[in-house]
């Protein structure tokens, strides 16, 4: 099992993989990125991302499919997710869970929401904190994330949710309406 700590897919500068190579950098542990690179934020990887991939212990594997996201998540000692932006989902951290993959992740944007502090993964607010729970994530059950994904974001549970707001929804009485 690989092991390593993979970056959030995405090349875009809110993505801050510069700062997830930083991350695993004071940890000594191997990163590897797996990402598009956007015409748009080409820039950004040329000048910042690409410089910091003559690390030894940083491997850019360039765009993946989704045939391969899962053994590539799966077999991760965790996700790092250190954006810096207001993320609005996160459907990496949820692929994360899915293959028991906690998560390490800037609580920005819905962030807080997706992870379970402590049990999903590790919220940080800065590169210390970030370094601290990569060393914390052995106190993390794997099977526990994957549970997690099933209780929370599985496709069941989300057909359930569904089936829930319809019946309400036939059960209210009309609301009323306005036209212009």
């Amino acid at each position: 099992m690989d092991r390593g700590l993979p970056a959030d897919p995405g090349q875009r500068p809110e993505k801050r993989v510069d700062r997830a190579i930083q991350i695993a950098r004071r940890t000594g542990m191997e990163i590897k990125i797996a990402a598009k690179v956007d015409d748009t934020d080409r820039e950004y990887f040329e000048t910042v991302v690409e410089p910091m991939l003559k690390d030894p212990l940083t491997e850019y594997l360039g765009e993946i499919g989704d045939g391969e996201k899962g053994d590539f998540l799966g077999r991760a000692r965790a996700l790092l997710f250190p954006i810096d932006w207001p993320e609005p989902f996160g459907l990496v951290m949820i692929e994360a869970m899915a293959c028991g993959t906690p998560i390490i992740a800037y609580a920005n944007g819905s962030v807080p929401e997706v992870i379970e502090h402590g049990v999903t993964g590790f919220l940080v607010e800065d590169l210390d904190d970030a370094v601290r729970a990569v060393e914390r994530i052995p106190t993390l059950s794997r099977r526990r994330c994957r549970e997690v994904f099933e209780e929370r974001f599985s496709a069941r549970r989300m057909a359930h949710d569904y089936v829930a707001v319809y019946e309400r929804l036939v059960g209210a009485e009309p609301a009323l309406t306005f036209v212009a």
